[in-house]
């Protein structure tokens, strides 16, 4: 029994470091650090490093960098876009420094696994954050960032004193990624296109992808002297951009409608 209460144990706190890194690396370093130096944690030898005072202190001063830079629109992105190159690899070694004394083989695997664990929480911050930063008051930003601080002190303080529940809220966690990350890429998707088209990089006859209600400038309506496309190919064309991302679900329903309509007049 006292063996698989510490598996449970292990794999806990790995999947929780792995997945405070995509979050705020600083602060789980910080988390970490204190907690072992002052006894409330026994932290694995190999991650005990992050218990020395050299390395606390520059947790802290880039955690207090973070901690402004995270909550100005835009700048948070930026500082997001950097950190894919530091967040990723550093959960993925903390990882596999938390697994203890074992085989190199079973080290690398939770690293890997530690590794991917952090890239698919960063993407979801990052996402999340360019989305946010659509809306032009700062306040969201602000409990956005605060948010994810208490969320990174809280889970792994859950993930060291309860590790089942921490696993069960992982698992939830995967779940909501799952059924989120794709709507966020659609959304930034289409963030980068109006972009695109704000500053003549992107065709404007795009624009009636976003209302269907314009045939003038729609590509399936083609202007005069062009050869009308058909229903089923105006549809198929339509099934294609949904497919890639570039129409939403509602925004897919209203095109297909007006098409057909369209045609039903023609």
């Amino acid at each position: 029994m006292d063996e698989y209460q510490q598996l449970i144990g292990v794999i806990s706190l790995t999947m929780g470091v792995a997945w405070a890194s995509g979050l705020n690396l600083y602060a789980a370093i910080l988390v970490l650090g204190f907690g072992g130096s002052t006894g409330g944690i026994e932290l694995p030898e190999n991650l005990q490093i992050v218990q020395d005072p050299a390395v606390m202190l520059a947790a802290g001063l880039m955690y207090a960098v973070e901690f402004f830079a995270d909550k100005v629109p835009g700048v948070d992105t930026g500082w997001d876009a950097l950190h894919t190159f530091i967040r990723i690899p550093a959960g993925a070694l903390l990882a596999a420094n938390t697994v203890g004394d074992v085989s190199p083989a079973l080290q690398l695997a939770a690293g890997i696994v530690g590794g991917s664990v952090t890239s698919v929480t960063h993407a979801a911050k990052a996402s999340t954050r360019v989305m946010i930063n659509t809306s032009p008051e700062p306040v969201s930003n602000w409990l956005a960032s605060i948010s994810e601080d208490v969320a990174v002190f809280g889970g792994l303080w859950v993930a060291l004193n309860h590790p089942v529940l921490f696993l069960i809220a992982f698992v939830a966690f995967l779940f909501l990624l799952i059924w989120l990350l794709p709507k966020l890429w659609r959304g930034i998707a289409r963030i980068f296109r109006k972009l695109g088209q704000w500053l003549g990089l992107v065709e404007e006859t795009r624009e009636a992808i976003e209302d269907p209600s314009a045939p003038a400038s729609s590509p399936l309506s083609p202007s005069k002297g062009a050869p009308r496309k058909t229903l089923v190919e105006a549809l198929q064309g339509l099934e294609a951009m949904h497919k890639s991302g570039a129409l939403s679900d509602v925004e897919f329903e209203q095109a297909k409608a007006s098409v057909i309509a369209e045609h039903q007049l023609a």
